[in-house]
């Protein structure tokens, strides 16, 4: 099997921008050259890898080897880094996080990171707390802010404690209160996130022996506001999120503290990219 980096990287890059068009834009190639990676990778491996058929879509095989595709490509871009003539720490580095921590913790390390690491670019990659170790362990990602790991990863280091906090709308009766307690969030019916708080939420109603209620369940944080806005309920998020909250609503701490560990590590099943590591020892 005759299989080469530019094919893979081609893959990986139309699966990412969705259309070969995009991945030649991203990859300063021409349409056709792409294409024909592709292709070429498909005759290698004896299959079809993409339908582009009324737009872009892996097959079968093609989400098995998009899989190893990634994690090949982390693996290259590691050995690159590590075998620099000079011994200067410099390339792109990939890190997950989920929204919150882009929103509130991110902006805090991004200028620390530049200071320490000044020939080092590190893009940002938003997902859901479920998405982030399977990003990290398919190499989607050099690295992540995993949010209440279990265990607790090798290499991993703490770089924030938040808490779960209350958002309800500022004419609301709680808004005045110092502190909330779980159980008077019910009573107007919770809007919960499913792009990861769901399950914090569910744990703080089973520790305090309450039966787990919801009236909706959405995807996004902005929906989610929006509908507090609009009286649709009340909510329960992390306090890194504070600086999302449209004017009209307003952040209050439970009664009862809920912290919630961020954690930056690299993938448990390969080796850490170089760079990896150093955002690590530098945060």
């Amino acid at each position: 099997m005759a299989l080469t980096l530019p094919q893979l990287r081609a893959l990986v890059t139309v699966v990412d921008t969705g259309s070969f068009t995009g991945a030649a834009d991203r990859l300063g190639l021409s349409q056709s050259a792409v294409s024909h990676a592709v292709a070429g990778l498909e005759k290698a491996i004896g299959g079809r890898v993409v339908q582009r058929d009324g737009g872009v879509a892996l097959t079968a095989l093609g989400h098995r080897v998009l899989e190893h595709a990634r994690a090949a490509l982390a693996s290259v871009s590691a050995l690159e880094s590590a075998v620099h003539q000079d011994g200067t720490l410099t390339g792109t580095v990939r890190i997950g996080a989920v929204a919150t921590v882009c929103q509130g913790l991110l902006p805090e390390l991004l200028p620390v990171w530049a200071a320490k690491l000044p020939h080092v670019e590190v893009q940002i990659y938003e997902g859901d707390d479920d998405e982030l170790p399977e990003w990290l362990e398919a190499g989607v990602v050099d690295a992540a802010i995993l949010v209440e790991p279990s265990p607790m990863p090798a290499g991993g280091k703490l770089v924030a404690t938040d808490e779960f906090a209350a958002v309800v709308r500022g004419d609301h009766p709680l808004a005045g209160l110092d502190g909330i307690p779980l159980a008077e969030l019910q009573v107007d019916g919770l809007i919960v996130s499913t792009g990861g708080c769901e399950g914090h939420v569910k744990r703080m109603h089973d520790d305090e022996g309450l039966p787990y209620t919801y009236s909706h369940r959405v995807r996004e944080m902005s929906t989610l506001f929006r509908m507090v806005e609009e009286g649709m309920g009340v909510a329960i998020v992390p306090s890194l999120g504070r600086g999302m909250l449209p004017a009209d609503l307003v952040m209050r701490p439970l009664v009862k503290p809920r912290p919630r560990r961020l954690v930056l590590a690299g993938p448990g099943s390969r080796p850490w990219h170089p760079l990896a590591q150093a955002l690590v020892d530098a945060a």
